[in-house]
Parts: structure tokens; C-alpha cells; sequence
């Protein structure tokens, strides 16, 4: 009867999860808890910083390990409980509304009829298959690293590209972001946010914008499946290359303390670590830090790791970082 329980999702009050991984990680390293629960190092810092919920199963896992008691104060759903959440309140809005689920057709076209014999024919991009026009911007640092943000917590489809944060921790890089995207394109960034999981997108709706980031190199669709790559554009040159890896560790980075014990004493200090699922990404990471003499290794299946205190306060000096988060974990 308990094995029903396992894949369904942990709901823990605000803040309370990321707390728990912190102390699982207190006594456990990182690398025995993703041995643990059969997982990715991305996934285990995504629930510290409450980007994802847990699952049940990996819950028992650690606190059998640990020898803590499951917390009392959580709830269990189903998966993607959220989902059907949304669509019935979804539903009983509309038939409130129209008294049948998408409204009265008819009438939905003779007001368009109106709209369009009254103004719609006289815009200039109301025709059907007419895109925005959107600035084009050159190669620059800026470009190079907002490729990089795509290229981490970004995506692109035939119509959008979306940019996934975390709501609390990322909501003032998120005004970066949308700073940076005006600057380039000089659209409008739509911010929908996602309270129950804690994410927030940032969504530009724009063909011509998705026909400019195909050009520069971005695929559409699964990142992982096309085991994307940093374009060739930025990695022949220097300051691209340092501004699109800064791009993508402040979206698919971490920066944590590691601590140690010697004769009773605990030391510790910074590490930093990029995650991503993208072998060939992961390699021109890898390949970049090294060639700005900043000392990395690819370690287990999904991470570029910088180890030394030295080399972390190198990165911090030569490519910087535009995420308060980061920058104020590394500080700290």
C-alpha cells in the first residue's frame, strides 16, 4: 500500500523545503544523497532552492538515511495535480461566464466583425500571417549572453520563448532579464507567474524574434533531445564566449559551501558547479573556463565543477555574475 504513495509530490510550507535539503546536506554530501535517490545534482539544489517539488519516495530515502522523521507538517499530491487544478477553475470560469465551455461562437465572430470593419482592417499588423517587427540587434556581450540564459533556463517554440525562474530567489535577476531583452529586441517581456511551484516565466511572443534566435544558433523545441551547444559565433570569440557562460551559470549555476572535517575542526569554503543534461554545452563550458586558466572538471554525468577557492574567486573576477542570488551566496 505504501508504494502508491512514492511518486507523489511533497508539499512542504514556503521556505520549509529548501531548509530540509539543507540539513540533508549538512550531514550527507551532495554526491551520497544523488547516489541515494538515483538523481541529478541539478535536480537535488533545483528542491533546495524550491524550484521543483520533492517526491514522496525521495523523501523516505533521505530521512531513513539521516535517521530524521518525516516532517509532519507536509502534504502528498498526485503528479501535475496543479494541472488539473488550473483547467477546472479554468472551466467553471467560463461556463459561468457563457454557459458552455468556449463561450458562444457566434457570437465571438460578429464581434470580430466589428472590430474589424471598425478599426482591425486599418492597422498595419492586423492582417493574419503579418509578425511584429522586432530591433535586430549586432554581436555583442550582451547578445552572447542572453543566448546563454536561453541556452540554460530558456526555451524556444514556434511561436514564444520562455524563460523559467524561480519566483523568490531569481525575481531580481528576472528584472535583469526583462531589462536585457527591451534593450536588444525593444519588445515587451510577459511575466506569468506559477505560485504553487514557485516559478515565474518570462515570455516574449514574437515569430520574428524566434526567426532571430534560430539564426544565432538556438533550436527549437527539447534542448537535452538536440543536445544543444553554445553557437559557433560566441565560442570564436573571447568576450562572447565569458559573457554567454556567464549567462548560463547565473540561470543553470550554484554556488555552494563545501565543508570538511579535520581533527574535530570544520573548515569550509565556495564551490561553484554547472548543470545541464547537454553533453556538447557542458564540454564548451568546460573548455572555456579552462582556456581563461580557471581549472574545472566534468564530473558525473551533468556537471562542469570549479573545486578550488582560488579558481571560484577567479570566475567571480573575470566573468562576474548578473544574479543577486549568486552573488550574494558567494559573499555569504
Amino acid at each position: 500500500m505504501a508504494e502508491k504513495f512514492n511518486y507523489k509530490r511533497v508539499i512542504f510550507p514556503d521556505g520549509k523545503q529548501g531548509r530540509f535539503i539543507e540539513k540533508v546536506l549538512v550531514k550527507i554530501p551532495l554526491q551520497k544523497a544523488m547516489s541515494l535517490c538515483g538523481l541529478s545534482a541539478r535536480t537535488i539544489r533545483d528542491w533546495r532552492r524550491e524550484k521543483f517539488s520533492m517526491d514522496y519516495k525521495s523523501l523516505k530515502i533521505l530521512c531513513r538515511h539521516i535517521k530524521l522523521s518525516i516532517p509532519h507538517n507536509i502534504k502528498l499530491q498526485d503528479r501535475y495535480w496543479y494541472v488539473v487544478k488550473g483547467a477546472s477553475k479554468g472551466g467553471e470560469a467560463i461556463m459561468q461566464k457563457y454557459g458552455r465551455v468556449g463561450g458562444d461562437p457566434e457570437y465571438r465572430k460578429m464581434k470580430w466583425r466589428e472590430w474589424w470593419e471598425r478599426e482591425g482592417k486599418y492597422k498595419k499588423y492586423s492582417v493574419v500571417g503579418t509578425s511584429k517587427p522586432i530591433k535586430t540587434p549586432s554581436f555583442s556581450e550582451d547578445l552572447a549572453e542572453f543566448v546563454g540564459i536561453i541556452l540554460g533556463d530558456g526555451g524556444i517554440s514556434r511561436y514564444q520563448m520562455v524563460i523559467t525562474l524561480h519566483m523568490i530567489d531569481d525575481k531580481e535577476y528576472g528584472n535583469f532579464i526583462c531589462n536585457l531583452a527591451k534593450e536588444l529586441f525593444g519588445v515587451p517581456v510577459g511575466i506569468h507567474s506559477d505560485k504553487k511551484n514557485s516559478v515565474i516565466d518570462y515570455v516574449i511572443s514574437r515569430i520574428e524574434l524566434i526567426r532571430l534566435l534560430k539564426k544565432l544558433g538556438l533550436k527549437e523545441g527539447n534542448k537535452v533531445k538536440q543536445q544543444v551547444d553554445i553557437p559557433d559565433w560566441i565560442k570564436k570569440n573571447k568576450k562572447y564566449s565569458i559573457a554567454c557562460v556567464r549567462g548560463l551559470v547565473d540561470t543553470d549555476g550554484c554556488i555552494f559551501t563545501h565543508r570538511y572535517k579535520v581533527k574535530h575542526k570544520i573548515y569550509s569554503y565556495k564551490k561553484l558547479s554547472f548543470t545541464s543534461r547537454s553533453g556538447p554545452l557542458r564540454l564548451s563550458v568546460f573548455r572555456i573556463l579552462n582556456s581563461l586558466d580557471i581549472k574545472s572538471r566534468l564530473d558525473n554525468d551533468y556537471d562542469v565543477m570549479i573545486d578550488a577557492q582560488q579558481d571560484t574567486s577567479k570566475y567571480f573576477r573575470v566573468i562576474g555574475s548578473h544574479n543577486p542570488k549568486h552573488l550574494k551566496r558567494y559573499k555569504d
